[in-house]
């Protein structure tokens, strides 16, 4: 009974011990992630940021998503698709794909999340599916999409943005099915939410091909830090064991402990001044003053250290559309913005106030108080404001922020961002209106000759660019820091998938 006992003790103190550690043998299957964006809704439709673009794709499931390594799109629920005519477009589910109570995945689930994505009251995300007409299901596995005009990057709207959803589950219990009964189809199930702090999903056995995946976590936390200093003693701490966004400054620190490393990775998100045209910023030359008196370069090679691509229009090298003559260009120049603000009527100043997020992007702070002073020296009179995160996402998504910094992410082919910020009645968040520009956006959706298309694309970021409907900064060079016992590799768009992440022995 002694030795029993004994026995029982020792195995009690080891238990402790190791639950006491925040990286173990026992906790090999667990990692956790530092990230910076916002987690505040149970609704899969209720926010449009990556981050839980992400997530819920791998719990819910999307159609399909964007390979970098193959350079092209894959298919996740749907097994492939075609173009039947320059309107309709026919999607084939796979069939071997169940919800997590077991149920098959169909159509009617398909078109069921459609009509929530554009009649939801809380969905920000009908710009997702803005040229759609309608979704109908053929048979149990086929689901057409008919466009309101010829579009050619359908794909680039859908998937890896468009969230599946259970019909049978929403039809019983209504909007509390997301927060009590969230069933998805994904290789990731639903565990835990607490918005504002973590969201938990745990891995899928039951996903095709799951089981083969044996070094994938069994559950990924994903914690939001925006802290950089938070992030990166969380991971030297092993309290995490990746984390997003390591600023170029504590790069090194990461790389001299010896249970970390850091990698990097070219970054898909476009960063950018985003101008309201409200006055002053209803007159060309006020943002074509604010865009000459921005040193990039500048801020690039010190702060950035080097870790960022200048952008001289909307996108950069390796996106979709890309020119690297796109005209103009706006070099730093002081002096030409004085006189443009002078053209503008406004030879004596004007005040503005510029916002930025805290935390959300690499700098984000650090980089607008490098830019006031720039702003200032060339004729404005600014001033930074620094709100919380939650409180400049709701208000720009609400069209309500004149002037402000921000990224929008996963840009490969820019079609869809550039209808989202620019085109008339798309998103608020700037409100901009052209008609030459809307009719450029329409005819490239409707060019399905890529060289074409790309040409079409060109003329209209040049069109974007002259009228400085936003000034593009750069493309960063994103540093994750990660425990020696993890192996992933970044993926550009941002976005972290529990099938890339390997816990090595």
């Amino acid at each position: 009974m002694k030795w029993r006992r004994k026995m029982l003790i020792a195995g009690l103190m080891a238990l402790l011990i190791l639950a006491g550690k925040p990286w173990s043998a026992a906790a090999q299957t667990r990692v956790s992630i530092g990230v910076t964006e916002t987690m505040e809704t149970f609704n899969p439709y209720g926010d449009s940021v990556s981050l839980l673009y992400g997530i819920w794709c791998q719990v819910m499931g999307c159609l399909g998503t964007y390979d970098f390594n193959k350079g092209d799109y894959a298919g996740m629920l749907a097994e492939r698709w075609e173009v039947k005519d320059p309107n309709t477009w026919i999607f084939y589910l796979r069939k071997d794909i169940r919800w997590h109570d077991g149920s098959p995945l169909t159509a009617d689930d398909v078109v069921h999340s459609f009509n929530r994505v554009r009649n939801d009251p809380q969905s920000k995300q009908p710009q997702n599916i803005a040229p759609i007409a309608a979704a109908s299901a053929v048979d149990k596995y086929t689901v057409r999409f008919t466009t309101k005009e010829p579009t050619a990057p359908l794909v680039e709207y859908l998937f890896d943005r468009f969230i599946i959803t259970n019909r049978a589950v929403y039809e019983k219990y209504g909007a509390e099915a997301d927060r009590k009964y969230p069933i998805g189809a994904g290789p990731y199930k639903f565990k835990e939410l607490i918005p504002g702090q973590r969201f938990v999903i745990t891995k899928n056995l039951d996903y095709p091909g799951m089981k083969q995946m044996k070094q994938a976590p069994d559950e990924l936390i994903y914690r939001v830090m925006r802290e950089d200093e938070q992030r990166v003693t969380a991971l030297l701490n092993g309290e995490i064991q990746i984390a997003q966004f390591i600023p170029p400054h504590l790069r090194k620190r990461v790389e001299s402990d010896p249970n970390a490393k850091a990698t990097t990775v070219d970054a898909v998100e476009i960063m950018f001044l985003a101008m309201q045209p409200k006055p002053p910023f209803d007159k060309k030359e006020v943002r074509q003053a604010v865009c000459h008196a921005i040193d990039r370069d500048r801020i690039i090679n010190t702060l950035l250290q080097g870790l960022a691509t200048r952008l001289d229009g909307p996108i950069g090298p390796g996106q979709y559309g890309y020119d690297p003559n796109l005209k103009p260009k706006y070099d730093y120049n002081p002096e030409k913005a004085r006189k443009l603000l002078a053209q503008a009527g406004y030879p004596n100043g004007v005040d503005v106030e510029l916002q930025t997020p805290v935390g959300r992007y690499t700098l984000d702070k650090q980089i607008n108080e490098a830019i006031v002073p720039m702003l200032n020296a060339a004729g404005f009179r600014a001033k930074l404001l620094t709100p919380e995160w939650a409180t400049l996402w709701s208000n720009v998504q609400a069209g309500k922020t004149p002037f402000y910094y921000m990224g929008r992410g996963s840009v490969v082919d820019p079609s869809v961002a550039l209808s989202q910020y620019f085109e008339t009645g798309g998103s608020p968040r700037i409100g901009y209106s052209n008609p030459k520009l809307d009719k450029l956006l329409a005819m490239e959706r409707q060019t399905f000759e890529p060289d074409k298309r790309r040409k079409v694309l060109a003329e209209a970021m040049s069109v974007i660019t002259e009228d400085a409907a936003a000034c593009f900064m750069w493309r960063h060079k994103m540093i994750y820091g990660l425990a020696k016992q993890i192996d992933y590799k970044p993926t550009p768009s941002g976005r972290i998938f529990g099938e890339d992440i390997r816990v090595l022995k």
